[in-house]
């Protein structure tokens, strides 16, 4: 099954839009988590399974794990998905970018070390960086576009023959790199009437959209804007607004999470 086959059928299954990043912080853990060698797992692995049956991808923020040399959670947690929730696709998100060669190795990584279904690349070394990606057929790329920062748009917005460069790589992408199937794109939910204008340059290819929750970006114009026909098109990613929620009367962190993220799913779902 390739990444957009899974994805489909988790749209579908879970009814769900909803990505759940996974950005642990062992800084905002609970407190029976402290002192525990294996926390980071512990903690994502109660966040997955409170939440699998909302979700329509996760996504581990890789530098998350490797700060705390964690790579071994990281590699633990991609593999209890895939065995425990193996519709569920994983996206590895990296943001890699480098020259074809040393790509091929970081490709090997996403696909090989860590088995996810699709990663995150920055496109701004061209074709040539992200070919290797490409080249795992069932496997997803998804390249930053317009980004949720405020600071994208020192270079996002800068002219390239008379458009911004956010819907020249996105053209870019459609057009000339997305030959397999195997492209999706990275627009911010902070960024609505961007998310509108890259939906109108790109037909239905899946968006990765991070920005709600804690970010702040707005649910109902997010959907409306980047929506295809049939109600998907999207993967709308929250991670801290889910991972850290609050507990309220007597939740453990992982009943809080998956109340946050029932409530996300469902706002989401409105507007479909």
């Amino acid at each position: 099954m390739t990444f957009l086959q899974k994805l489909s059928s988790a749209w579908t299954a879970n009814n769900s839009l909803l990505c759940v990043g996974l950005d642990p912080d062992v800084n905002k853990f609970p407190a029976e988590l402290a002192d525990q060698p294996d926390a980071i797992y512990a903690f994502c692995k109660a966040i997955v399974d409170a939440t699998a049956d909302l979700a329509c991808s996760y996504k581990p923020q890789i530098a998350y794990f490797a700060a705390l040399r964690a790579e071994d959670q990281l590699e633990a947690i991609c593999r209890y998905i895939r065995t425990t929730y193996p519709n569920i696709p994983i996206i590895l998100d990296a943001k890699r970018g480098d020259i074809g060669a040393t790509a091929e190795q970081y490709a090997r990584e996403a696909f090989e070390r860590y088995d996810a279904d699709a990663v995150t690349v920055n496109p701004y070394m061209g074709f040539d960086s992200v070919a290797p990606y490409l080249e795992w057929k069932d496997r997803g790329a998804i390249v930053l576009c317009r980004t949720s920062n405020a600071g994208g748009s020192d270079l996002q917005f800068l002219d390239v023959g008379g458009k911004p460069l956010y819907q020249h790589v996105a053209q870019l992408v459609a057009d000339k790199w997305n030959t397999n199937g195997q492209c999706s794109l990275v627009v911010g939910a902070t960024f609505p009437n961007e998310i509108a204008q890259v939906r109108a340059l790109i037909g239905d290819m899946p968006l990765l959209i991070p920005g709600v929750g804690a970010q702040g970006g707005d649910v109902e114009s997010t959907v409306r804007a980047g929506r295809i026909a049939n109600g998907t098109g999207m993967m709308i990613n929250s991670s801290r607004a889910i991972l850290y929620a609050k507990p309220v009367a007597d939740e453990t962190y992982a009943q809080a999470a998956r109340r946050v993220a029932l409530e996300t799913r469902d706002a989401i779902n409105q507007f479909r």
